[in-house]
């Protein structure tokens, strides 16, 4: 018996056999949307945390900070849609999930967050509905389960 480990061969991604989906293109830039609006929404608190006058400047830095880099999953999962990698799908989906519920509690407020939580939520609904569409998850180049073809 040998203690020498042989390699395993890595899955290239799927050969793109024509121009990219309407719907991965919209998938993508909603998601590049919310990141973008993950983005600013950070900077915003980062900024207001260091220069202005806020109840706690350490809770408004901790959390322009972590908006920051929350914005870096939906951005990634953009890009990566953009070049039709079959990772992004999974993190864009994710982004969305995470985002009805936060969607859920903008419309729960009674101020001028709910015309905010209107549009996250039909953004993340919008979203989800063309990530699982067919044409998407085969320019991707995704499976469905139990779709395995003779390899012969």
């Amino acid at each position: 018996m040998s203690t020498e480990r042989k390699p395993t061969p890595e899955a290239p991604e799927p050969a793109v056999s024509g121009p990219r989906p309407g719907r991965l293109t919209a998938a993508a830039a909603l998601s590049a949307l919310e990141g973008l609006a993950l983005l600013a929404g950070g900077v915003y608190m980062l900024v207001m945390g260091l220069a202005g006058t806020p109840d706690n400047p350490r809770q408004a830095e901790t959390g322009g900070i972590t908006l920051i880099v929350l914005a870096l999953l939906p951005l990634l999962a953009a890009r990566g849609l953009m070049k039709l990698r079959r990772w992004s799908r999974g993190p864009a989906i994710i982004t969305q999930i995470m985002a009805l519920p936060v969607a859920w509690q903008l419309l729960q407020a009674d101020s001028a967050a709910i015309p905010a939580g209107i549009v996250l939520a039909l953004v993340a609904v919008a979203s989800l509905v063309l990530l699982i569409n067919p044409a998407t998850t085969e320019a991707l180049g995704i499976r469905a389960p139990g779709n395995v073809q003779d390899q012969k």
